[in-house]
């Protein structure tokens, strides 16, 4: 009986992290799945890219460059908007900064994404990155865009449909073996280890 009231005090001690997890799990899968029609717009499409310590979400690889993709799925306050506001170097989420910058963790993965295909390649991609918040309004100033993209995940195709083409189909390709022959290698040494 000590160890039943032991397991339900852990539990409810940890339903809030469990929650949270569920909800990111949730909401990157969302975006994965939209991502993946993304495909007939000729890009190719990698979900958990695992990095050192961290990983990145998705990445896209097509016309409009290389994009690694952050998936913040966050609880709607109880009181007020549900508004993302981004003024190019502050995010705001409801109204208060995040303790975690999501910009700063973004700008991060696309830095090493874009260091990773250079070693590989040879070749010099630009790598943009992005923060999707699914089931937010998101409100960006025309400064904000510059560095990096802040969105609703809906809104990202209409993003990539207005950029020029930067990456020639031939180019798509090579970074495309790159980045799976990454994925690959990971693959075998984490299969190794275990």
């Amino acid at each position: 009986m000590g160890w039943l009231l032991y397991a339900a005090w852990q539990v409810s001690r940890n339903w809030p992290k469990i929650r949270k997890l569920k909800l990111a799990e949730s909401g990157e899968k969302a975006v994965g799945q939209h991502l993946e029609s993304l495909r007939a717009s000729g890009y190719s499409v990698f979900h958990d890219l695992v990095g050192a310590d961290f990983n990145v979400d998705h990445v896209l690889i097509g016309p409009a460059g290389v994009f690694t993709i952050e998936t913040k799925t966050w609880n709607k306050p109880r009181r007020g908007s549900p508004t993302i506001s981004f003024d190019g170097e502050t995010l705001r989420a409801a109204g208060w900064e995040p303790d975690r910058n999501p910009v700063i963790q973004a700008k991060a993965q696309a830095s090493w994404l874009q260091r990773l295909l250079a070693e590989s390649t040879g070749r010099t991609f630009p790598v943009w990155p992005v923060v999707l918040f699914p089931g937010w309004f998101v409100k960006n100033s025309g400064a904000s865009r510059k560095e990096l993209w802040v969105l609703e995940p809906k809104a990202l195709s209409a993003f990539l449909a207005q950029e020029k083409v930067v990456i020639s189909p031939e180019d798509v390709k090579l970074a495309t073996f790159h980045l799976s022959r990454f994925i690959r290698e990971q693959e075998r040494e984490f299969e190794a280890r275990r």
